[in-house]
């Protein structure tokens, strides 16, 4: 288990170099930094901000060598076969068609490596799909071509647009995140368990933040749900996409984030859920050591 993390974290940090310079390019609002978000040129997976991508990303790497050590091996006995066996180093054929050993073993072998998978795949599966108490419960419903939010308990709910390229620098966004950022943001608190009900109006979509390690169906009568927990630390901006074809404009309709502290969250909360420009330069957080200053 240690060898495999550290060869994912060799992996990770190769790919980290030869990103780091596209990366560097991407400008955060002031407040929140840009975590989950898209790499230009990038092939590797976004940061993990939650423990089921943890998990995802381990399970990726770990079949990553369990495939790799399967194909040279398949490669290594198909070159020594074409060596060992062509006409001229081998001009008298065998004649028999059956060997017991090799088949027995060609069947228990592969056996045993889907039974290894599955013993670390099957609790990842389980771990997703088994939905906790939620500390906070957010209801998001996909529209063609826009999400809604919803907070049970509280009077608050907003649809969330994408931001058009002159709307982008307003709301403290660059021009690297077109196609990302919306004008409003799923606004969560770190270290609490988030429960998301998915569902849809007229289509169905599907609500996924890559970086969560979280991806849902929403589907038009059906109330689905997932749940994650962003970890204390990770406060930043986390970017996602429809990921189900709903139609003309399914590119247009991107989802975006906001993990804060459970302190900037409260006083969110406490405003109506409305002022999300605070979140983004951060008055909110200085607002909250002043009130705390005071008393």
């Amino acid at each position: 288990m240690q060898l495999l993390k550290k060869l994912n974290g060799l992996w990770a940090g190769i790919g980290a170099t030869f990103a780091a310079g596209m990366a560097a390019a991407q400008t955060a609002p002031e407040g929140l930094e840009i975590i989950g978000a898209p790499t230009p040129g990038g092939t590797g997976w976004q940061p993990a901000a939650t423990s089921l991508a943890e998990q995802i990303h381990f399970l990726n790497g770990m079949l990553l060598y369990i495939i790799a050590a399967i194909c040279i091996f398949v490669l290594a006995l198909l070159v020594w076969v074409i060596l060992r066996y062509n006409a001229r180093s081998n001009p008298t054929p065998a004649t028999f068609s059956h060997n017991t050993p090799i088949e027995v073993t060609w069947t228990l072998v592969p056996l045993g490596i889907l039974v290894f998978i599955g013993a670390f795949s099957l609790p990842v599966l389980f771990n997703q799909q088994e939905i906790p108490e939620g500390d906070v419960v957010i209801k998001a419903t996909g529209h063609q071509w826009y999400w809604s939010y919803e907070y049970p308990g509280t009077d608050i709910d907003f649809a969330s647009y994408m931001l058009t390229r002159e709307e982008l620098e307003e709301h403290g966004y660059s021009q690297d995140e077109y196609l990302l950022a919306t004008d409003t943001a799923v606004v969560v608190p770190t270290g609490q368990t988030i429960v998301m009900q998915v569902t849809a109006s007229d289509v169905i979509h599907s609500w996924t933040i890559p970086s969560f390690g979280v991806k849902q169906d929403g589907v038009p009568g059906r109330l689905a749900e997932l749940w994650f927990e962003v970890d204390e630390g990770n406060e930043g901006i986390y970017f996602g996409q429809c990921s189900e074809l709903c139609g003309l404009n399914h590119a247009f309709m991107p989802i975006t984030v906001m993990a804060v502290t459970t302190e900037e969250y409260e006083a969110w909360l406490a405003g109506g859920g409305t002022d999300f420009a605070s979140l983004m330069d951060g008055s909110i957080a200085g607002d909250i050591e002043l009130a705390s200053a005071e008393d």
